[in-house]
């Protein structure tokens, strides 16, 4: 029998599938010869890696058993002797004591927590006032609330279709729940068909289809050729509106609070689009000002005449200079669609006037109304625009930092434009490697013009390495992406491609605000604080990347809660890769001995002799009725 290539090496990082060959049964007539095969196998790859120093110690998976079985009677492989810590840091001996002893075994929750997400959990939330959505925003557990223990898939779980198929179709088992295709059964949002969901791309403004929308939007929008390039969906359903974007080169950050209509942003990144659970209500949106190139609503049922203003304010605060704003549905034609919307025509004429003043006040300038879709431009002239506002008595917010916003009350007041967001940005994608304004001003303090080129330059020598290490990298096996320290956005745009999307988190602690520079290359993120839980359904990442991250929050939260978090956020079968110095990295890899992770230790790109290591992890596939290997 002629064996592949791949199946004899298969990927570091790869589908429980991938390793059918090493874990398969000899048949009657190939039986001595594939043993022999995968003895020959086994015991070259310990000794090679022993050489290498890079093996690690066997996780759970039924290959790394066979290769956990044969090693201990046919080769001396340790961690200890390959990586030979003490010979090139010194101390090390006791740390490497340390990880050898027995790790904490993490049990799985109960199958209740299947979809539990903490900090928008739904019984908690009803204790919240419901005024300005206060009760739909975040409220994490105190410490003591916080579960120890891992969130199990789904039973059926399976890996979600690669994209495009993915934007259609979500596997019914990976989100078990058909209220949308009744509430929303002529809309066209979703529908179910056997063992999947179909996603037609319809919206309640939309029943026809996302493509034909944004056809509309485009005859007044340059969206086509690279200019607008991130979008923000504020109410976004299932995220059609951002799914049909990515074929036009637009990025869309989508939310929608986690409500009555069960997984909308579970749906969206099942599909393979960005999400998050989000709501606009009485705290600050977690992006920075100036961000976007294009703001979003259709029929969001967000009140943007309301608290004098107040929600469009923050639109304008996270709108660049020269962006537009886009709403569609009530009020917008209320004199044709008043009695199919089940309103007064005074209430919507009085809904649409209050909307045009506040437009006019932050200097927006309305440049299409056709049909049911209306668009306004915020102007670039920020210093005409000031002085009219002062005119008109308006008040201006008084921080000093309009980037910082994490849990900061949403105020009723006008931001200041960033004084380095004047003028055009390049168009994407040369904006991805053009020196963002922020740092050609030096905006961002400590980063230079040569610092930021410097880090693109290492993160792609870190990202060729990275492909080495995982074949799978750019295969589309891995769609959605978290950076969990993005910096300065380097390691995004390294890995660019149509094939996934990259979420720049930016630590709330972090030495630098880099995220405004991250919008400016044209990706999208977000800051969040990494001893909260992030604002998602669990396993909604296929792949997490965590530069520096354990050191960073040394002594400010446990390493253990941050952990179970990604486990919570990743994928089964997904892959997490943790760059960090190697003390910090036995701590993480002790850790996760208990979480049902496979790992592997491998040394820098520039050889042994630096301190800082690479950790490869893949979480092992198993759901509420106990382990088992996924079908593919």
């Amino acid at each position: 029998m002629k064996v592949k290539d791949s199946q004899i090496f298969p990927p570091l990082v790869a589908p429980a599938s991938y390793n059918r060959f090493l874990m398969a049964k000899p048949s009657s007539t190939d039986g001595r010869t594939r043993s022999s095969v995968q003895i020959f196998i086994v015991v070259g790859l310990c000794c090679f890696f022993y050489i290498l120093g890079v093996w690690q110690r066997s996780g759970f998976g039924k290959g790394d058993s066979i290769a956990l079985e044969i090693t201990k009677t046919q080769a001396d492989c340790n961690i200890g002797s390959s990586l030979t810590f003490d010979s090139h840091h010194g101390g090390e001996v006791e740390k490497l004591h340390e990880f050898d002893s027995k790790s904490k075994e993490f049990k799985p929750c109960d199958a209740r927590y299947t979809d539990y997400t903490p900090c928008q959990d739904q019984m908690r939330a009803m204790t919240f006032p419901r005024e300005n959505m206060n009760y739909r925003e975040r409220h994490c557990p105190h410490e003591e609330e916080k579960l120890h223990c891992l969130i199990p898939a789904p039973k059926g779980y399976v890996t979600p279709f690669p994209w495009p198929k993915s934007r259609d179709y979500v596997p019914y088992a990976n989100a078990p729940y058909k209220s949308l295709t009744v509430e929303k059964a002529i809309q066209n949002w979703i529908q179910y068909e056997g063992n999947v969901f179909r996603f037609p791309g319809g919206g309640t403004q939309f029943p026809q289809g996302a493509d034909k929308y944004i056809d509309q939007i485009a005859s007044v929008i340059p969206i086509n050729n690279g200019t607008v390039r991130t979008a923000l969906d504020t109410g976004c359903g299932v995220a059609s509106w951002g799914a049909y974007l990515w074929s036009r080169n637009v990025i869309a950050m989508s939310f929608a609070p986690r409500d009555s209509h069960e997984a909308q942003v579970q749906f969206a990144l099942e599909r393979g689009v960005p999400a998050v659970i989000g709501v606009l209500g009485t705290i600050k949106t977690p992006y920075p000002a100036g961000a976007f190139d294009m703001a979003h609503c259709s029929r969001c049922l967000i009140p943007w005449g309301a608290n004098d203003g107040m929600y469009m304010m923050e639109v304008d605060r996270v709108l660049r200079p020269g962006g537009y704003w886009v709403l569609s549905g009530p009020p917008i034609n209320w004199k044709a669609n008043y009695k199919s919307w089940q309103r007064t025509k005074e209430d919507l004429e009085k809904e649409q006037n209050k909307i045009e003043e506040i437009a006019k006040l932050l200097c927006w300038k309305k440049v299409s109304e056709k049909a049911e879709i209306a668009i306004w431009q915020k102007t670039i002239d920020s210093d005409s625009c000031r002085r009219r506002q002062e005119d008109s008595r308006v008040n201006f917010c008084e921080t000093t930092d309009v980037n910082d916003v994490w849990y900061k009350k949403m105020e009723t007041c006008i931001t200041p434009n960033p004084k380095v967001t004047k003028g055009k940005l390049k168009p994407f994608p040369e904006r991805l490697y053009a020196i963002p304004p922020r740092i050609a001003s030096g905006s961002v303090l400590g980063v230079s013009v040569e610092k930021f080129q410097e880090d693109n330059k290492k993160w792609k020598k870190h990202v060729n390495s990275y492909k080495k290490i995982n074949s799978l990298l750019d295969s589309g096996r891995y769609r959605n992406i978290m950076d969990m320290n993005a910096g300065l956005g380097s390691f995004a745009a390294a890995i660019q491609s149509p094939k996934l999307w990259v979420m720049n988190v930016v630590p709330t602690i972090a030495d630098k605000n880099t995220l405004g520079v991250v919008y400016e290359r044209g990706l999208i993120g977000i800051y969040h604080d990494w001893c909260e839980a992030f604002s998602t359904y669990p396993r909604t990442y296929d792949l997490i990347h965590a530069h520096g991250l354990f050191s960073l929050y040394k002594d400010k939260c446990n390493a253990e809660d941050i952990l179970l978090e990604m486990d919570r956020i990743l994928r089964p079968e997904g892959a997490v890769i943790f760059r960090d110095e190697v003390d910090t990295l036995i701590k993480v890899k002790k850790i996760v001995g208990g979480m049902r992770w496979d790992t592997k230790m491998v040394d820098h790109e520039d050889g042994p002799l630096v301190p800082e290591k690479i950790l490869i992890a893949v979480k092992q596939y198993w759901v509420t009725d106990g382990n088992s290997t996924s079908t593919q």
